[in-house]
C-alpha cells in the first residue's frame, strides 16, 4: 500500500483564535475586579472630589425650593401638590418600596405592585433601585465601622450628605453594585428603572405644570405652572432629601436605644415623623428584615400601615415582624 503524503499546503493546522485586543482584556479584567472587590464606601475610600454633577443638581434643587416660598407661588393647590407626591415619593416610594421591600423583603407584593412602588421611589431623586439596595445594604454590612458609606464616625456633614455631593459616583456601575443587588439585576425592569431614574421625575413635573396652568385663573397661567412645579418637585424633592439624609446622620446620633447593637443606631422621634418610621432606627438595625419599624404602639409608623392596608385587600403576604422579649431586648439572632 502506497503511504499518502501531505505537502505543507496540505498539512491540517487547529484553527487559531484571533488575538485578543489590550484594551478588551483590560477592561474585561477591570470588570472583574470590581465584582470581586468589597464594595466599601466609607470618607476613606472614596476618591476626595467633588461630584460636580451631584452638587449642581443638589443646588439648583434647593433654590428652587427657596423660591417657592415666594408669596406669588402661594396657594393651597401648591402645597397640596408637596403633600401628595411626599408621600408617594418619601413613604410609598422610599420607605415602603426601596427599603422594606427591596432591600429587606419584609414582605410579599405581586410584581406590578413592585414595579409601581420602585417607580415611586424614583420619584425621591435619591437614584435608581439597584444603587439604593446596593448602598443600603453595603450600610448594614458595615454599620458605623469602616467602609459605612455614611457613618457619622466620618463626620456628621458627611453622613447627612457629604458622602452624595463628595463620594464616588456609582448609579452606572451595575456590574459593582450588583453584587449587593444580585436580585434587582437579574430583573429586567429594574435594571431598565435605575438606567431612567430620572424619568418618573420628569413625567410628574410636565403633569404638575400642566395641571397647575389649568387650574390657575385666566392670565396666571405661567404662575399657576411655575408655583405648582416649585411646591410639587423642588420643595418637596428637597425636603425629602434631608429627611432621608436624617435617617443616615441624625438617628446615628440622637435618640434612644431599645437594643443593643453593634452599631450606634438610635430611635429618633421626630425623624420618624418626617420619613412615616423610618426613624426608629435602632428597632430596625437590631431586626432588619422586620417590615415594621415602630415596635411599640406608640411608635407610629405609617409606612407599615400601608403595608398593613396592602395585606388586607390581598396585594401583600410574607410579612415579617420583629419578635423579642420585651423585658430582655435583644437584637435578631443573639
Amino acid at each position: 500500500m502506497t503511504p499518502i503524503t501531505l505537502t505543507p499546503q496540505e498539512t491540517p493546522t487547529t484553527p487559531t483564535k484571533p488575538a485578543t485586543k489590550p484594551h478588551v482584556v483590560a477592561a474585561v479584567a477591570e470588570v472583574t475586579q470590581k465584582i470581586k472587590q468589597d464594595l466599601r464606601m466609607g470618607r476613606e475610600h472614596q476618591q476626595g472630589r467633588i461630584n460636580w454633577i451631584t452638587s449642581i443638581a443638589m443646588g439648583a434643587f434647593h433654590v428652587g425650593a427657596i423660591l417657592a416660598f415666594l408669596p406669588i407661588f402661594w396657594s393651597f393647590k401648591n402645597v397640596g401638590a408637596f403633600f401628595v407626591m411626599y408621600f408617594f415619593a418619601i413613604n410609598i416610594g422610599i420607605g415602603v418600596a426601596y427599603h422594606r421591600l427591596l432591600t429587606h423583603r419584609g414582605y410579599k407584593v405581586p410584581k406590578w405592585i413592585e414595579y409601581f412602588v420602585t417607580a415611586c421611589g424614583c420619584l425621591a431623586l435619591e437614584g435608581g433601585p439597584i444603587f439604593w439596595v446596593a448602598t443600603h445594604r453595603v450600610h448594614h454590612q458595615y454599620s458605623d465601622h469602616e467602609g459605612d458609606p455614611h457613618t457619622p464616625h466620618d463626620g456628621t456633614w458627611w453622613a447627612h450628605a457629604g458622602w452624595i455631593l463628595s463620594g464616588r459616583a456609582l448609579h452606572s456601575e451595575t456590574a459593582l453594585l450588583g453584587r449587593y443587588a444580585p436580585d434587582l439585576t437579574r430583573d429586567r425592569v429594574h435594571v431598565w428603572l435605575s438606567k431612567y431614574h430620572y424619568l418618573p421625575l420628569v413625567f410628574t413635573g410636565l403633569v404638575q405644570v400642566a395641571l397647575g396652568a389649568s387650574l390657575a385663573a385666566p392670565g396666571h397661567r405661567v404662575i399657576g405652572a411655575v408655583g405648582m412645579l416649585l411646591w410639587g418637585t423642588f420643595l418637596r424633592v428637597t425636603v425629602g432629601l434631608h429627611a432621608t439624609w436624617l435617617v443616615n446622620s441624625a438617628t446615628h446620633l440622637w435618640g434612644k436605644r431599645r437594643f443593643e447593637t453593634k452599631d450606634d443606631s438610635r430611635n429618633t422621634w421626630w425623624v420618624a415623623l418626617l420619613t412615616g418610621g423610618e426613624g426608629w432606627h435602632n428597632n430596625h438595625h437590631a431586626h432588619p428584615v422586620s417590615a415594621r419599624h415602630g415596635l411599640a404602639w406608640y411608635e407610629f409608623d405609617i409606612n407599615y400601615y400601608f403595608i398593613w392596608l396592602l395585606s388586607k385587600v390581598g396585594l401583600a403576604e410574607k410579612i415579617q415582624i420583629a419578635q423579642y422579649d420585651k423585658a430582655d431586648p435583644k437584637p435578631a439572632g443573639v
